[in-house]
């Protein structure tokens, strides 16, 4: 693992040597309570800012309101220590080098499909006829990409991701292992005596700088597309259902599932196993909270909501503060049925007397 000088590491991010040697060296990440003298740690949330008292690190990378004398290690001022650790991890430990550009004896690729320059092609990776791949695009071992689909420059593939036929990929896509885009919707008829299988024509569109985690699903649309916008990421099991439409920058953690024809806007978030029901609407900038429900369309930022209203919790999800005022209320209810009866008690005594 390469080690970096503190000098060095603070013109590379754009920080300022608050304390310590600009010649020390640093070859490790690790977090506040785990680093040793050799690791590079940071302080992004202020709830962990006593542990930077103690830390043992070698240096940690620190927001603009943390001062020199806060730690006995060597700190690093930058504006965003979250994305600078993340930066200098590329530094410190960087990725394993990609496999060299070319078609792996073992690999099955149609000779009706098209390949640009520098394309790598794993042992039993699967590229069907009509099939497009771009420059330097990255298919690792057992990967699949079906007729017709199209795959932009530079996108990387880890092993077991599945493009099914006709999907449309963007350029700098990642999509991790058991990944699958384009499989189909879930649509049936009830016939009275079981279900039809309503044919899935649509297609998948990935714009450019997705990421989808591992076993994520994007299924395919019944009629025309569904559509994943630029930049927007999905953590591993998310499930996107046919016909959705997702805005570009947004960001669904693990095990998300948005049902069929729902519209997300721009910058939305959704929490660890939220969901979004069918046919809604939700706005631009809202975050949805781990395990909640959102039920209806909900507007955003660009219906000119307020900061108070673009943050949802509970199911049905509620806007924050509706939702922790109800909270409050259930609290208390444990208080109020002892004073009802306490109440109820003295009613009687007196209607006795």
């Amino acid at each position: 693992m390469p080690e970096i000088a503190l000098g060095q590491l603070a013109e590379k991010l754009g920080a300022r040597l608050l304390r310590g040697n600009p010649e020390r060296r640093v070859g490790r990440l690790a977090g506040l309570m785990e680093a040793e003298s050799g690791d590079l740690s940071f302080l992004a949330n202020p709830a962990y800012q006593k542990f930077l008292a103690v830390t043992r690190a070698g240096a940690a990378l620190v927001g603009p309101a943390i001062s020199a004398d806060a730690s006995p290690a060597a700190l690093l001022q930058v504006d965003n220590p979250d994305l600078a650790f993340a930066q200098a991890a590329l530094l410190i430990s960087p990725p394993p080098p990609p496999p060299p550009p070319g078609i792996h004896p073992a690999a099955v690729v149609s000779g009706q499909a098209s390949l640009g320059r520098d394309v790598a092609i794993g042992a039993g990776a699967v590229v069907e006829d009509g099939a497009a791949i771009g420059d330097r695009t990255i298919l690792f071992p057992q990967t699949y990409v079906g007729a017709g689909a199209r795959l932009g420059e530079d996108c990387l593939l880890y092993p077991g991701v599945k493009i099914y036929h006709g999907v449309s990929v963007g350029s700098r896509c990642i999509f991790h292992a058991g990944a699958v885009v384009g499989s189909d919707g879930f649509g049936y008829a009830w016939t009275g005596k079981g279900y039809f299988k309503i044919p899935q024509v649509g297609t998948v569109a990935i714009e450019d700088e997705v990421e989808i985690g591992a076993n994520a699903c994007v299924d395919r649309a019944r009629f025309g597309e569904t559509r994943i916008g630029r930049g927007t990421k999905l953590d591993n099991l998310v499930q996107i259902a046919h016909n959705v439409k997702l805005g570009p920058c947004c960001a669904f953690a693990a095990q998300v599932g948005v049902a069929g024809s729902a519209s997300i806007g721009a910058g939305v978030q959704m929490g660890g196993q939220a969901a979004a029901a069918g046919h809604i609407n939700l706005g631009d900038g809202l975050t949805i909270l781990g395990k909640s429900a959102a039920s209806k369309s909900i507007p955003g930022r660009e219906a000119g909501m307020g900061a108070e209203k673009l943050v949802w919790f509970g199911i049905p999800a509620k806007p924050m503060p509706e939702y922790l005022d109800e909270m409050r209320n259930l609290k208390a209810l444990g208080r109020l049925r002892r004073m009802m009866k306490t109440l109820e008690a003295r009613i009687r005594e007196l209607e006795n007397k």
